[in-house]
């Protein structure tokens, strides 16, 4: 239903209608004033189908008014409940009554004029305006305000008339009086006819505010909101009549202050009203439907909004809910509901009103057994609560699928206070589940009303209840559930809380009142619960500004506090004190104590003339603690020069300045000023005098230009002097000053008028700066003056530079990364850094081409430098810079980043085939470009399948110096693919590209064998020759050099024996170690098997022995213990595992040997090195001695014969890296030369088989003593291009199997052939080596390598190796042996 207006005696109709999902249909009922209307037998009145309220003619009178009043309907579904809709007034319009009428009036031509008729306001609508009996037609000139008076704007002669209102269409008409308007044309005085008052409206109403004002000339009506212009807007914003506004659809921004102003070349008048808006009610949140279970607590939201705001009542199936223990308004406006019971259920309602209007909303509350299980979704409204909302399938549970738990035991209360009760109990005896939860069921003693609280996890079992009240008995009972639902009560536990402590309550009526500035008197009455005899009282105390709290001790009813600030704000609360203690607080009371003139004078006084009759002062408020109140004004006393007559004149409080005005000119005057407050007026600032000026100044021109610029130039700054223009006539309200390098114009900076220099900062030394001045007024600026300096140069930095740092250290973290630290010494001990110096750290590497230095900067004392080269020094130092003071270079650290695995694969890798050796290729490569490390070997992988996994690929491993490799025995006419991958000390790198090469096709290489049977039998029978001459040779020369040194041994040997005191041998000292043998080819050298690729190589400086007596001789029983050599002779050393082509790598490959008897992998291995000459026409030869077996062949035991073996293989100087240092790192600066087929062949040993293997080199073991050499050490120059090889032999003797105790002499090794020419031309000398590995193995034949470069002999040498039968070869080493044996005698003989 809505507001209504109904006249008397016609109908009126109030709407109401209700839907419901119910099958019950809903009762309709009607509330006038709050009380059921019986319309039963009601002619009148009656409810309409729909359920409106419909009256068939209203009665109203003076004395009987049964119809008026506010109407209500009411919708109720039995069983269910009821609501009720909003209230709706139903008014009766009245007899019209004219509380004015229009009256006679003369109006002037022009102006504007109001008609009065005010009628009762129900009525206005129905109120209208005729003139001359004829009606009126209203427009924008001619507007009807809303109390029903006209108002005529701009009144001209057409208007003059008899004029009169009229109330229709409310039973009889009625008319007003008639007046006559008369319009004459006279000037009066401005002044308002209407003037708007203010209004309160509902928003989205309109509102007219009226004005209207007469007088002449005509007035200007315009309408200010707040502060600012209101302007017409189309549609919201009108201007009726000449000066009423009328303003749609009304918004909340619109409510606030309205003015009217009028105005004239005369006057401005102007008149306010204050808009207020109203907004009805809103829901921001309904109250939503809600199922529960009995002792639950619910919470019905209702959040409203609406201005003014709204109240708030909630109703129940139509009654008004009473707030009570269980029922709760919280938070405003929602309603708690506690310990439900099945009578709460029904229709809540939340009724929010306002004077702007009421509305309600509806809720339902639906109580289930507690076997049912709460929906999850929310229930329609009006429905009855039936079993399809409980159902299985929408949320319910169907009935108990098994036993339920008994009753907990033993339920007792182990903790009782005043406000809470802790409970504990036992498990039930029939739990019947595992997983038991607990509701605890509580109800205060005397109420039905049961709540509940369920503990917070499973098989807990205690709870706290809490928010209970002192003193009161209260009955538990305890509930297990388990997942068949809720089980039986246990027994009721009946518990009292505990009386509170009887302190006292709040001192009521607690009034402060401040009586002086300094004081303020307080006064309270005795608690009402005293709850004994009240002791003392405490009063706290704060002050405002400052926050903390005091107090003091009152015995009294009644204190007086003193010594307080003035006009400060204090609060103040009591707390009353019993023999049981402090009770409860008074709410703070706030009290400001009393204002009192100001204690401090204004600061800052300051005079200015600003002409020749006035002086402008400025001044600041007197400090915080000095004003004691508002300042509401300054008074300013002033005199001429020292007379003692005043004047005076005041500002206004927030005014800090006053133009004295009227005085004479060329006059000193004297001011001071004083603050005042409401109390009076306080202390006075001195007397600060000013003089006005003779003449005015003149400001219709710019100022003259400055008398005189003067610059005085400094390192960084200039300080320039100036003095003001001549002409002082001309008012210089500033000056402005140019400068810049050059050019003036750079840089401006602008002074006061007062001002006579300024100081130029910032500025470059020794620069040349042009600098300008002009003084300026509001005209413009004037002429400049101009003038130039130079900047001093920059002085002598500060004599003590800063200290470089010290104790630089590199620490090598990475392959890439070092961090350098350092110590400052001009900072404290604790070496904190507090100033904003800072360090720079350079690095280099230490090659000489790369000349690149990088640096960076840090503000610790330490760097991470990253980004470097692996395996690369670099150099570091570091400086210090503080402001301008830098410090020099420190001392440099150095450090070489870690190897890390090979970043490249070896590069330039070429295949080719071995000349007349179809079978065999020769691999070449060039080491990686990113090594990353030294090259400790290298791994050749190859097959027939490019696409084969990588471990299916026969590998052949390499030594790291080697750049060149052979395989042989590979299958004829087919294709084979390669690749290499290189090896350092941290891993593998990448593998290269695989390479392929075609083995060529069988044909020509049979024909050629079959074609050369007897040059096979000459080369055959040449050898042997050769072989036997040579024995011989070596035999005699041996004799002779033997014969020439016996003696000079002799003398040397005990010397040579004592001076070796760490090499002790057991045995006779006549048992000497036979000389090594010496072969010598005329004009044949030793060509080196490698070459280094650094321009300045770094050979092997190798001592050797000059002559025999220069060797210390050795026991001989050291060959008697082949255990003891084979393990002296460990072979040692990184390379071993990759120096030699191992056949436990080939996967698959059958042994790579020419012989007719067991390969087994490892042997004994000699290197022959060949030696570079500077002078092949001098050649010394010396007759080394024999070195122990270790140096030849070892003793393997083996199934009780010992058996010797040799095996010569190529190794070159740098696999000596643990015994010669100088080669390490000293990569060739020539490609190899492929080793030949022989090397191949001899000893394709497996030296990464023995862990223990490591490798000396040269004879520096302790067991064979170092070799002295009398020769300087030197370093080699290029060798010669053309150099011979030097064949030679090591051929290991073969023992008589019938005696396993024979000790067969030495071989002869192949030591070194010495070649020394003048002292000014050094050579080089590089050591035979031997490896071994402890296994037995047969005797194989042993091959020396021939280099490459003389093809002939190569061609021998293969010839030899393939021609060769086994029993040759004994024949001639078992003559060689015999040729031996005699050497040995004449070599002992004394």
């Amino acid at each position: 239903p809505q507001d209504t207006l109904a006249i008397r005696g016609n109908s009126a109709l109030l709407n109401c209608s209700a839907h419901s999902d119910s099958a019950t249909t809903a009762r309709i009922e009607w509330k006038k004033d709050g009380t059921f209307m019986s319309l039963g037998s009601d002619e009148r009145r009656h409810i309409l189908p729909d359920g409106s309220l419909f009256f068939n003619h209203v009665v109203h009178s003076k004395h009987n008014k049964p119809d008026e009043g506010t109407y209500q309907c009411v919708v109720t579904i039995d069983n269910l409940g009821s609501i009720s809709s909003r209230t709706a007034r139903l008014s009766v319009a009245g007899m019209p009554r004219f509380a004015s009428q229009p009256s006679p009036a003369t109006v002037h031509q022009g102006n504007s004029h109001v008609v009065p008729c005010e009628v009762n306001s129900d009525l206005v609508p129905f109120t209208r305006w005729e003139k001359d009996r004829q009606p009126l037609e209203l427009s924008a000139r001619l507007v009807q305000l809303p109390s029903g008076a006209l108002v005529i704007s701009n009144a001209s002669e057409a208007d003059a008339g008899l004029y009169r209102c009229l109330v229709e269409n409310v039973g009889p008409s009625k008319s007003s009086d008639e007046a006559q308007l008369q319009i004459v044309p006279v000037i009066i005085s401005l002044e308002f006819l209407v003037q708007p008052v203010s209004v309160t409206k509902v928003v989205g109403a309109s509102v007219l505010l009226p004005c209207a004002a007469t007088g002449y000339p005509v007035p200007h009506i315009r309408w200010m909101f707040g502060d600012k212009l209101l302007e017409e807007s189309e549609g919201r914003v009108e201007l009726l009549g000449g000066g009423s506004i009328q303003i749609s659809n009304l918004t909340e921004e619109d409510a606030g202050i309205y003015t009217c102003m009028a105005d004239n070349a005369n006057a401005t008048i102007e008149a306010q009203a204050q808009l207020t808006l109203q907004v009805p009610p809103q829901f921001a949140k309904r109250p939503a439907n809600i199922y529960a279970h009995e002792s639950m607590d619910i919470v019905f939201e209702c959040e409203v909004s609406g201005s003014p705001a709204p109240t708030v009542k909630w109703v129940k199936n139509g009654d008004a809910v009473i707030p009570s223990d269980y029922f709760k308004i919280i938070k405003e406006h929602n309603l708690q509901v506690l310990g439900l019971v099945k009578s709460d259920e029904g229709f809540y309602q939340c009724l929010a009103e306002n004077d702007a209007g009421n509305i309600q909303s509806s809720a339902q509350l639906i109580i289930l057994d507690h076997d049912v299980a709460l929906p999850s979704f929310p229930p329609p409204s009006l429905t009855p609560n039936t079993t399809d909302h409980v159902t299985p399938g929408s949320g319910g549970v169907a009935s108990p699928a098994g036993p339920t738990p008994s009753g907990p035991r033993d339920v007792v209360a182990s903790l009782v206070s005043t406000r809470f009760i802790k409970l504990t109990w036992r498990p039930p005896a029939e739990p019947h589940g595992d997983e038991l939860t607990y509701s605890v069921f509580y109800s205060q003693e005397g109420t039905s009303r049961e709540r509940v609280v369920n503990t917070s996890r499973p098989g807990e079992m205690q709870v706290t209840i809490q928010n209970l009240m002192p003193d009161t008995k209260y009955r538990f009972r305890v509930v297990a559930h388990n997942s068949n639902g809720q089980g039986e009560s246990s027994a009721a536990l009946k518990v009292a809380t505990q009386a509170e402590v009887q302190v006292p309550g709040p001192a009521p009526n607690l009034q402060a009142v401040s009586n002086m500035p300094t004081s303020v008197s307080l006064s309270w009455d005795k608690p009402v619960t005293g709850n004994g005899e009240i002791l003392t009282y405490k009063l706290y105390y704060t002050d405002k500004g400052v926050g903390t709290e005091q107090d003091v001790d009152v015995d009294s009813q009644s204190y007086t506090m003193t010594g307080l600030k003035k006009n400060t704000e204090y609060s103040f609360r009591v707390v009353a004190n019993n023999k049981h203690g402090p009770g409860v607080s008074t709410e703070d009371i706030v009290v400001r104590t009393l204002s009192d003139v100001p204690s401090a004078p204004p600061q800052n006084l300051t005079l200015e003339a600003q002409n020749s009759k006035s002086i402008m002062l400025q001044w600041q408020p007197p400090p915080l603690s000095g004003q004691n109140g508002e300042i509401t004004g300054y008074k300013i006393r002033y005199r001429k020069g020292s007379r003692r007559s005043e004047a005076a004149e005041t500002t206004g409080g927030t005014q800090l300045f006053k133009l004295i005005d009227g005085l004479e000119r060329g006059t000193e005057y004297a001011f001071r000023v004083s603050a005042m407050t409401v109390n009076g007026t306080g202390p006075a600032t001195e007397w600060t005098t000013a003089e006005t000026f003779e003449s005015d100044l003149d400001e219709s021109r710019v100022p003259d230009q400055p008398s005189s610029l003067h610059v005085r130039p400094l390192v960084n700054s200039i300080v320039v002097s100036w003095t003001p223009p001549e002409n002082q006539d001309i008012v210089v309200r500033g000056y402005t000053i140019g400068y810049g390098i050059g050019s003036p114009h750079a840089q401006t900076i602008k002074v006061d008028y007062k001002q006579r220099y300024y100081t130029i900062e910032n500025l470059d030394p020794s620069s040349h700066y042009v600098i300008t001045l002009k003084a300026f007024n509001n005209v413009g600026e004037g002429i400049p003056v101009y003038e130039s300096a130079i900047t001093r140069p920059q002085s002598v930095p500060d004599p003590s530079p800063m200290m470089p740092p010290v104790g630089v250290q590199a620490s090598v973290l990475s392959h890439d990364t070092i961090k350098v630290t350092w110590a400052d010494n001009s900072l404290p001990k604790n070496q904190k850094i507090t100033d904003n110096r800072f360090y720079t750290v350079r690095w280099k590497t230490n090659i000489p081409a790369n000349t690149k230095v990088k640096m960076a900067n840090t503000t610790s004392l330490n760097h991470m430098v990253t980004g470097l080269k692996p395996n690369t020094l670099y150099e570091f130092s570091v400086m210090v810079t503080k402001g301008r003071r830098l410090s020099t270079w420190s001392m440099t650290a150095q450090g070489t980043t870690f190897e890390t695995i090979p970043s490249s694969s070896p590069k330039d890798v070429t295949v080719v085939s071995k000349e007349n050796k179809p079978r065999t290729i020769i691999v070449n490569w060039q080491p990686p470009s990113e090594a990353n490390g030294k090259i400790t070997g290298y791994i050749i992988y190859y097959s027939t399948d490019v696409n084969a996994e990588v471990h299916d690929w026969v590998i052949e491993p390499v030594v790291g110096n080697r750049l060149t490799h052979q395989i042989q025995e590979l299958t004829l006419d087919t294709t084979y693919y390669f690749k290499i991958q290189a090896r350092n000390s941290k891993g593998m790198g990448p593998m290269s590209e695989a390479v392929h090469f075609r083995t060529p096709k069988s044909k020509g290489i049979y024909k050629w064998v079959g074609g050369n049977t007897e040059n096979h039998i000459l080369v055959i029978v040449i050898i042997v020759s050769v072989g036997a001459f040579t024995i011989i040779v070596v035999v005699v020369g041996a004799f002779l050099c033997t014969r020439r040194t016996t003696s000079h041994q002799k003398k040397k040997r005990a010397a040579s024996k004592s001076s070796n005191g760490s090499h002790k041998y057991k045995g006779n000292s006549k048992d000497l170690k036979p000389p090594d043998l010496w072969i010598h080819h005329e004009r044949l050298e030793l060509k080196p098997m490698d070459k280094s690729p650094d321009p300045n190589p770094v050979m092997t400086e190798t001592p050797i022995p000059r002559t025999s007596q220069d060797i210390t001789p050795a026991d001989s029983t050291l060959d008697s213990n082949p255990h003891l050599q084979q393990r002296r002779n460990s072979y040692r050393g990184h390379e071993s595992e990759d120096s030699m082509s191992t056949l436990a790598g080939r996967r698959g490959m059958r042994p790579k040997m020419m012989m007719p008897f067991d390969a087994q992998p490892p042997q004994p291995v000699i290197s022959a090195h060949p030696i570079h000459s500077l002078d092949n026409h001098h050649h010394h030869y010396h007759m080394g001695s024999l070195a122990s077996p270790t140096r030849s062949y070892l003793y393997h035991q083996g199934s009780g014969h010992p058996r010797p073996h040799a095996c010569a293989t190529p190794i070159s100087h740098l696999d000596r890296v643990d015994s010669t240092e100088s080669v390490r790192n000293t990569p060739s600066s020539e490609p190899l030369p492929p080793a030949t087929a022989s090397s191949q062949v001899s000893c394709p040993s497996e030296i990464m088989a023995d862990p223990e293997g490591s490798y000396h080199g040269s004879t520096t073991t302790e067991e064979e003593p170092s070799y002295s050499s009398n020769l300087p050490p030197h370093r080699s120059a290029h060798p010669h291009a053309h150099a011979h090889p030097l064949k030679s032999f090591a051929v290991p003797a073969i023992p008589a199997t019938s005696h396993p105790s024979y000790e067969s002499p030495a071989l002869p090794s192949t030591p070194l052939l010495a070649q020394t020419g003048p002292p000014s031309h050094p050579h080089v000398v590089k050591t035979a080596s031997i490896g071994t590995l402890g296994r037995t193995r047969t005797p194989m034949i042993v091959t020396v390598p021939n280099a490459p470069d003389v093809p002939e002999t190569s061609k021998m040498l293969e010839d030899v190796d393939s021609s060769y039968e086994p029993d040759e070869l004994t024949e001639e080493m078992a003559h060689l042996e015999g040729l031996m044996k005699d050497l040995n005698a004449i070599t002992t003989a004394p």
